[in-house]
C-alpha cells in the first residue's frame, strides 16, 4: 500500500531533508591553518604562521608529537626533521618569562606560560638568557596566533617561538617539575602540492553523480522498480494500484528552492549558536537512518538486477505484508553497518563507512528529487551559489568566523558533521582529511541528472547532448575548487562558487548556442514521459 510505503520512508525522508539542509559545506582541510590575523607587519614581524611539529623525549623515551604554531616573528624552523636540532627543555624562572631569568637556558628551549607581558617581550627575555627556542603554553587548547604589538617597531628575535596547547604544555611541565630529562625537536615540514586524497575525492564525487544519473536505466529496471521498496506492503495484482504512479519522486519548484535555501540558512545559524555534542548525535542518528535507507535501496536494486530470481521471491511479514526476501536479508546488514560506523566513527578507518553510507544516500536522493527544467535549476543553484559564498566568505565579517566551516567542523563538541565525503591525506605529514559536502555533489548532480533525462527524452547523442558536457563541467569545477584551496593555503572554499558556473552556466550557454534554451527552460515531466514512451 502507498500508505505503508510512505510510513516506512518517513524517517529516511526526514534524514534526507536534513542532509540537504547541511550539505553545502565547503571543501576544507582539517590540518590547514588560516594565516589571516591582526597585528602590524613590520621588519622582523612578517613571518607566515606555520604549523610546527614538536617531537619530545622524556628520559630518552619518545612521547607523542605535539602540534604547535609558529609566531609572526622569530627564526624560521627547518623543514626536514633530520635538519632540526634536538635540545633540552628547561622551565623559565619566572615561568611567565617576562623579567630577568634565574634559570639557566643556555642552548636549551625555554618553556613559558602565556600572560603577564607581550609575546615579543617573552621571546627577547628567553633569547637574552641564551635559549635557542621558546615554547609558549597557551591557556586553552587552541593555537593562538602570536603577533607583534603596535609598540614593536623593530623586532630582533633570532630564536624560533612556538605556541603549544595547554594540555601538552602541562604534561611537559609536569615531567620537568619531577626532575625528568626532556628533549625537544622543532621542525615544520612542507605539505605536498597535491595529495592523492584530493584525486580520489574528485573521482568519488564525479562518479557519484554519473552513477546516480545513469542508475534508473543501467542498474534499475522496470521489473525491479515494480517492487522498489522492499520492506513495504505489496498490493495484490488485482488491486488496481500502479506503482509507477505512486513512485516517490519529489519534483522541485522554483518557489520551493528559494524557501529551502532560506530554511537552510536559519538551520545553519541554529547549529552555529547551539552546537553541542548531543545535537551532533542527533545528526549522526539521522545520517545513519538515511544511510541505511540509501544502502538498502542500492543493494536491493543491484542484487535484483544481477540475480534475476532474487527480485521475484517474496515473503509474508506481519504488518508489512508481502515483501522481497532479498530485502529482509539486506536490511539487518545495512543496520549493523551503520551502527558499527557510528560506534567506530573516530577510528582511522571510519571514513570508509561514512563515504559508503553517504554515496548510497546521495544516489537515492538523486533518484527521489528531480528538477523539471533549468528554470527551476537556475533558481535553486543561484540561491545555493549565494548561500555558499555568504556563509563561507561573508559570514566572518558578521559572526567573526566562517559559520559554514565552524558547523562542518563541529567546533568545541569533539564531533563533526557526518554529511561529508572525506578521505585522509595519505602523504601529508600533517595528516587531516580532504572533504566535500554532500550539497556540493547533490545540487549540481540534480542538474546533471536532468540533462541525462533531457538527452534521453529528446533522443540526443552523446556529443550533441548535454549530459557529457555537464559531467565534464562538474569535473572541471571541482578541479578549480581544489586549485583555489591550494592557492589560498587550505582555507575552506565554497565549492558551489566554481561548480555552479561550470554546470548551470554551461548548459545555459550550450542551450542558447544550439537553440534548445526554450525547451530546456520550459521542460515538463509529462512531456518527458510521453517522449520516452514513444516507440
Amino acid at each position: 500500500m502507498a500508505t505503508a510505503r510512505r510510513a516506512w520512508r518517513l524517517p529516511a525522508a526526514a534524514a534526507t531533508l536534513l542532509v540537504l539542509l547541511l550539505a553545502c559545506s565547503a571543501a576544507a582541510d582539517d590540518a590547514s591553518y588560516d594565516d589571516d590575523a591582526g597585528g602590524p607587519r613590520t621588519p622582523g614581524c612578517s613571518n607566515k604562521f606555520q604549523l610546527v611539529k614538536v617531537k619530545n623525549w622524556v628520559n630518552g623515551t619518545e612521547g607523542a608529537t605535539v602540534v604547535g604554531l609558529s609566531a609572526r616573528f622569530g627564526a624560521h624552523l627547518p623543514r626536514d626533521m633530520h635538519e632540526a636540532q634536538k635540545s633540552f627543555a628547561v622551565l623559565s624562572n619566572p615561568f611567565h618569562c617576562c623579567s630577568n631569568l634565574t634559570s639557566k637556558l643556555t642552548n636549551s628551549v625555554a618553556l613559558a606560560t602565556r600572560g603577564e607581558c607581550a609575546f615579543t617581550a617573552k621571546a627577547k627575555t628567553a633569547q637574552a638568557g641564551g635559549a635557542v627556542g621558546l615554547l609558549v603554553i597557551n591557556d586553552n587548547e587552541e593555537l593562538y596566533k602570536m603577533v607583534c604589538s603596535e609598540n614593536d617597531t623593530s623586532i630582533n628575535v633570532t630564536i624560533p617561538v612556538v605556541m603549544i596547547p595547554q594540555s601538552a604544555g602541562k604534561k611537559l611541565k609536569g615531567f620537568l617539575d619531577h626532575g625528568a630529562s626532556v628533549e625537544v625537536q622543532l621542525y615544520s615540514p612542507n605539505r605536498p602540492v597535491v595529495d592523492l586524497s584530493a584525486c580520489f575525492l574528485w573521482i568519488m564525487a564525479v562518479g557519484t553523480i554519473v552513477c546516480a544519473s545513469l542508475w534508473s536505466e543501467l542498474v534499475a529496471c522496470e521489473r525491479v522498480d515494480d517492487r522498489y521498496n522492499q520492506l513495504t506492503r505489496k498490493d495484490g495484482p488485482n488491486t488496481g494500484t500502479n506503482y509507477s504512479e505512486d513512485k516517490e519522486i519529489f519534483e522541485i519548484s522554483a518557489k520551493g528552492a528559494i524557501v529551502f535555501i532560506i530554511i537552510a540558512s536559519v538551520f545553519l545559524l541554529l547549529l552555529f549558536y547551539f552546537m553541542s555534542s548531543w545535537f551532533i548525535w542527533v545528526l549522526i542518528v539521522l545520517f545513519c537512518i538515511g544511510g541505511i535507507e540509501g544502502m538498502h535501496v542500492c543493494l536491493v536494486t543491484l542484487l535484483a538486477r544481477i540475480f534475476k530470481d532474487c527480485g521475484q521471491k517474496t515473503v509474508q511479514l506481519p504488518f508489512l505484508g508481502e515483501v522481497l526476501t532479498l530485502s529482509v536479508g539486506i536490511v539487518p546488514f545495512c543496520v549493523v553497518f551503520a551502527i558499527l560506523w557510528a560506534v567506530y566513527r573516530h577510528a582511522s578507518f571510519a571514513w570508509i563507512g561514512q563515504d559508503i553510507l553517504g554515496i548510497c544516500l546521495m544516489i537515492t536522493v538523486l533518484q527521489m528529487a528531480r528538477l523539471p527544467n533549468i528554470r527551476v535549476a537556475s533558481a535553486l543553484l543561484s540561491a545555493a551559489f549565494v548561500y555558499d559564498i555568504f556563509w563561507v566568505f561573508i559570514s566572518p565579517l558578521i559572526f567573526h568566523e566562517s559559520v559554514m566551516i565552524a558547523v562542518a567542523r563541529g567546533d568545541n563538541t569533539g564531533e563533526s558533521i557526518p554529511m561529508l565525503l572525506r578521505i585522509p591525506c595519505f602523504f601529508d605529514p600533517w595528516g587531516g582529511y580532504d572533504m566535500i559536502g554532500f550539497g556540493d555533489i547533490i545540487f549540481p548532480g540534480l542538474l546533471v541528472a536532468f540533462s541525462y533525462r533531457f538527452d534521453r527524452a529528446s533522443k540526443k547523442g552523446i556529443l550533441n547532448g548535454y549530459f557529457l558536457w555537464l559531467t565534464v563541467g562538474y569535473a572541471v569545477g571541482l578541479f578549480l575548487t581544489y586549485l583555489a584551496l591550494f592557492l589560498m593555503d587550505g582555507h575552506g572554499q565554497p565549492a558551489l562558487l566554481y561548480l555552479v558556473p561550470c554546470t548551470l552556466g554551461l548548459i545555459v550557454i550550450l542551450g542558447w548556442v544550439r537553440g534548445d534554451l526554450h525547451d530546456l527552460w520550459n521542460y515538463r515531466k509529462g512531456r518527458m514521459e510521453n517522449l520516452v514512451d514513444e516507440p
